[in-house]
């Protein structure tokens, strides 16, 4: 496959995709009376730019199939540089002025409008690094240049959001940086729809542009911090496997979007377990085929970790034979840049023990859809002797609501690395290296009485779930004292 160019497979996919979507959006169209007065045909591809006829496809795939209205491209001033596609109007895609991007704009479309598609009112954030944030008087000055300057602005984003499930993102610029859950974005709406500083601030600005007044601030909604609660059941990974689809029994390792799996769909999320038998220690490497985070185990003993840093572990010699685990997780899709060809996960080549590539894999799909987490809760197997809690595992544990549930922060301050379900939701990732310490629970997750509350975990159980009316995004770093090149 060849992503984002008039490769014949992409272009068959993106067909199907078009006749799907089209007629869905069709009745929403201005010209039908409809809300939808532009479509913005991609994003940011003068950045890839792989393939010049790839735009004009896009193009005629719209019109083609009844699509009148307005036509976009949104880029940064690096893509700006990509050739005009005739009929279709450029926008910028910016955080702040610099390099006369807004008058290169002009020059590039003289007598058409202005827009800033893209006004990056924060950044997201990779796990192990900090908390981004762009200060409210600072955002100020560029908004207030650019409306003076008649130029039309979307903001992006306006009301931050959670990457809910395994659908974080990650960015790869020559190293993989996985995203993580929260995509509070340091928006004028928070991840849980606050109105910040920020927004008290772009309204007061945007209502100079507004003949009338503008209509009162609903109220906030009302959060709630319940009593922590404490995990009463547990089931080992090795004990879960059973509840998972058929394994599949390949000598070599196959890569988690091609299992015949999911109707043979292959996996598309979550993690994949390879097992196989070993007769000796000695030196294991990935080759960098760990896509993206393996935990090794012998014998359900956990020996290392392989990822995108560490390719190479050395595993302990002992008699006979032994089984060899690899727990791979898929940490996320890169979304931007020239890693966007090279998304399998799971393990994409060969692991080698010694320099001899291993060989005889059970593979099991550990996608933790809703319906492997509804066949694990009600099994009737969860054990309660806490003398030694096994990791990985899933630990059971139910919170009762008093009253209408209310929105509320989830918080593991002692636990490692994992996910986090309630009933039946998967809330997102949890990683003790930060910076966010707090997943977002919304009320209408949550029902009156009792409450399950799943936590898989990979490394390190406490046992105790705490809970809280605000979040915790951890240290923070100030987006408007990175270098520019930095936040293109």
């Amino acid at each position: 496959m060849q992503l984002r160019t008039t490769y014949p497979g992409f272009v068959n996919a993106v067909n199907l995709y078009f006749d799907k979507l089209v007629s869905v959006v069709q009745p929403l169209m201005f010209e039908s009376g409809g809300p939808i007065i532009a479509i913005q045909l991609e994003n940011e591809y003068g950045s890839y730019a792989k393939d010049d006829e790839y735009m004009p496809f896009l193009k005629n795939c719209l019109q083609s199939r009844g699509v009148n209205e307005l036509l976009l491209t949104s880029d940064n001033w690096e893509g700006l540089r990509y050739r005009s596609i005739e009929g279709v109007l450029k926008t910028l895609n910016l955080q702040r002025l610099s390099f006369g991007a807004i008058q290169h704009l002009a020059c590039m479309q003289p007598q058409k409008p202005l827009m800033v598609m893209e006004y990056w009112a924060g950044w997201f954030d990779v796990w192990g690094d900090g908390h981004h944030v762009f200060h409210a008087e600072d955002m100020l000055g560029v908004v207030t240049e650019i409306l003076e300057r008649g130029v039309s602005i979307n903001l992006y984003m306006f009301h931050g959001g959670t990457n809910f499930g395994f659908m974080n993102g990650a960015m790869d610029f020559g190293t993989y940086k996985p995203q993580v859950t929260s995509y509070d974005y340091d928006a004028p709406l928070s991840e849980a729809g606050d109105y910040t500083t920020k927004y008290g601030v772009l309204r007061d600005l945007f209502s100079r542009y507004n003949s009338e007044p503008l209509p009162e601030v609903p109220s906030p909604q009302e959060r709630r911090a319940y009593e922590p609660v404490f995990t009463r059941q547990y089931l080992s990974l090795w004990d879960s496997v059973q509840f998972t689809d058929k394994p599949c029994r390949s000598e070599r390792p196959i890569n988690m979007e091609n299992l015949p799996v999911n109707n043979n769909n292959g996996q598309s999320y979550g993690y994949t377990l390879y097992e196989t038998t070993i007769s000796s220690g000695g030196a294991l490497n990935s080759g960098n085929n760990i896509r993206d985070r393996g935990l090794v185990f012998l014998d359900r003993q956990y020996v290392g970790c392989l990822d995108c840093k560490t390719h190479e572990i050395m595993l302990p010699e002992a008699e006979g034979k032994r089984t060899l685990a690899v727990l791979v997780e898929n940490c996320g899709r890169v979304n931007y840049g020239k890693a966007l060809n090279n998304q399998r996960k799971g393990i994409v080549g060969d692991i080698v023990l010694n320099h001899t590539p291993l060989r005889g894999f059970n593979i099991f799909c550990l996608d933790l859809k809703p319906s492997f987490i509804k066949r694990l809760s009600s099994s009737g197997q969860w054990k309660t002797d806490f003398q030694s809690l096994p990791v990985p595992g899933f630990f059971q544990a139910k919170l009762v609501v008093d009253g209408p549930p209310k929105d509320t922060f989830i918080k593991l301050p002692d636990w490692g690395k994992g996910v986090v379900f309630v009933n039946g939701q998967n809330l997102g990732r949890y990683w003790f290296i930060g910076p966010q310490h707090f997943l977002y629970l919304p009320g209408p997750w949550l029902r009156s009485g009792e409450n399950q509350i799943i936590v898989f975990e990979e490394e390190k159980v406490d046992g105790k779930i705490l809970f809280s009316e605000n979040p915790d995004y951890g240290k923070t770093i100030d987006v408007y004292k990175l270098p520019f090149c930095s936040v293109l």
